[in-house]
């Protein structure tokens, strides 16, 4: 799209409109060859710039990707190193209830064992009292019974020789 150069009119009356209009027209075909130059250089370059751009995005995703599986390598040994020591503490941690379940146990027996022979103990010291309760039970029943069975022996021999003499 031409642009038409406007000249003064002092410029026309000078030279003439012929030669003005041609000086116009010869503008109007230097610009719309330098345009035309223009928007070849402008494609050209940017046609460059985007083989540039686009072999440094290639670039930086590749520099992305190695990082990425860079800090994937590192996650993967912490995590192995974190289950790792997790498994240690666990191993730790089992071992001391094992050895503290067979102190309570220990502990446990031993009691059991005291309070199994302090039941024994007052079971015998039991039987004993039971057993000296028994023999003083006895005698008093002996005690009550022998002048019980005399009077009935008494009375039984006074019946039968009241029975006699008759």
């Amino acid at each position: 799209m031409p642009v038409t150069a406007k000249l003064s009119r002092k410029f026309y009356d000078t030279f003439g409109d012929e030669i003005a209009t041609e000086l116009v027209e010869w503008f109007n075909q230097v610009d719309a060859t330098y345009r035309g130059d223009l928007r070849e250089l402008n494609e050209l370059n940017f046609g460059r710039f985007d083989a540039k751009l686009e072999q440094r995005v290639a670039e930086l995703d590749a520099k992305i990707e190695q990082r990425v599986a860079e800090l994937d390598a590192r996650i993967e040994q912490r995590y192995t190193q974190l289950d790792a020591k997790l498994e240690q503490r666990i191993a730790e941690l089992d071992a001391t209830i094992e050895k503290r379940y067979g102190q309570l146990d220990a502990k446990i027996e031993q009691r059991y064992a005291q309070l199994d022979a302090k039941v024994d103990q007052r079971m015998a010291e039991l039987r004993k009292d039971l057993a000296d309760m028994k023999s003083d039970l006895v005698r008093w029943m002996f005690m009550f019974w022998a002048p019980t069975a005399l009077g009935v022996v008494g009375t039984a021999l006074s019946v039968v020789a009241l029975l006699l003499r008759r």
